[in-house]
């Protein structure tokens, strides 16, 4: 449903856009810096309240998955309502995502009962919702975790007022685009042009994308993944009035950098050049990075690099190098460091001809070559050598 023709201009509308939140989210596979991880994503709260305030966006819109499961603790539950609570002066709008989905006696009816700050508003049916005068909202809560209807069918028939900016709120995956996000619910890709929406907020892909002209993905405001959205952000949306194309513009809100990139590397040469190139990168303490090295070295460059991985992943937030592709191949130089002729020696011998084994499997080649470098690195060590 679109305004009338004539239809009064009733003024322009700002607003911030963000989405998958997943509040309690586990990073098990960080140790030590699991809390850390979690932490952040709380504080990416407050960075998005703070945006608001200083750029006067009187509404935020979380299009689902605040919360990373159906059933959080009550710390974890409050921790978001109370960041929000804090930033009176927004008004936070909240839909139900397949993470954190609508049902009888679950986190939102908890979270009701607890008491819900006087400026979050929750929208757990399809029904149209004011913000202000200017604007309406269109809300499409999920009930389920996935659903086979499109559940944004509904805003093409919601009724406005005249001149009334139109903004549907959604959690998905739109149809005819390679999804990269997790809720198995289609949406259409041409919803905003049926509904006569002057913005479609989508939540579930966890990088910032846009489907069309008025339809975007926000994004996640705090990275959690590799190969996906490097830095968090979330969306400031300014539409002049109805029918009026919306200006979209990031604003990083993450701490954390997540970085995938892959070298090859063949010679010591090569692991100079990678160890510049990483210690340039910027904001290494806030860096997590998944290193994928390939390639064939010798045993004393294969130390070299184990000694400067130690030192960046020391300078780094997180380092993870994945060597399944990184051979090692030792020279008779090589060998003759670990005994010119012994039973050391002997015991290099046969793991070389295991890691060189083609009957051998992989993982009986990389246990050959990995225990080649640890012999490498003792001999070394014994001799009071540096690498």
């Amino acid at each position: 449903m679109t305004a009338a023709p004539g239809a009064p201009i009733l003024g322009p509308m700002r607003f911030i856009h963000t989405a998958d939140w997943q509040i309690g989210k586990p990073f098990r596979n960080f140790g030590e810096k699991e809390s850390v991880l979690r932490q952040a994503r709380l504080s990416a709260i407050e960075a998005i309240g703070r945006l608001a305030q200083a750029e006067g966006a009187a509404h935020v819109l979380v299009a689902g998955d605040l919360y990373d499961n159906e059933a959080p603790s009550q710390k974890t539950l409050l921790e978001p309502l109370e960041r929000m609570r804090n930033f009176s002066a927004v008004a936070w709008h909240v839909i139900p995502g397949n993470h954190d989905h609508h049902r009888g006696n679950g986190l939102w009816d908890r979270a009701a009962t607890l008491g819900l700050p006087p400026n979050v508003h929750l929208h757990l049916t399809p029904e149209p919702a004011s913000l202000g005068e200017n604007a309406v909202l269109l809300p499409a809560p999920l009930r389920r975790k996935s659903e086979v209807n499109d559940l944004t069918d509904w805003m093409d028939s919601a009724a406005s007022a005249a001149g009334q900016i139109r903004i549907g709120l959604a959690h998905g995956s739109v149809q005819g685009f390679d999804s990269a996000g997790e809720a198995n619910n289609p949406i259409a890709a041409d919803r905003a042009k049926r509904a006569g929406l002057d913005y479609l907020a989508l939540g579930d892909w966890h990088r910032t994308l846009q489907i069309g002209p008025a339809t975007w993905y926000a994004g996640t405001p705090e990275a959690d993944r590799f190969n996906s959205q490097e830095v968090g952000q979330v969306l400031m949306v300014d539409i002049a009035a109805a029918g009026a194309p919306a200006k979209v513009t990031a604003h990083r809100t993450g701490a954390y950098r997540w970085l995938s990139q892959a070298e090859d590397l063949s010679n010591a040469t090569d692991i100079d050049s990678l160890e510049a190139r990483l210690r340039a990168l910027p904001d290494l303490t806030s860096l997590l990075m998944r290193l994928d090295l390939r390639g064939t070295l010798d045993l004393t460059a294969r130390a070299d690099l184990a000694r400067r991985l130690g030192g960046l992943e020391a300078a780094m937030f997180w380092l993870a190098p994945n060597l399944a592709d990184l051979h090692v191949r030792p020279t008779l130089a090589d060998l003759e460091k670990i005994d010119f002729d012994g039973v050391l020696r002997e015991a290099a011998e046969k793991l070389r001809q295991q890691a060189e084994n083609p009957a051998a499997s992989p993982a009986e080649q990389r246990r050959a070559e990995e225990a080649l470098v640890q012999l490498y690195l003792l001999t070394r060590d014994s001799r009071g050598e540096a690498a």
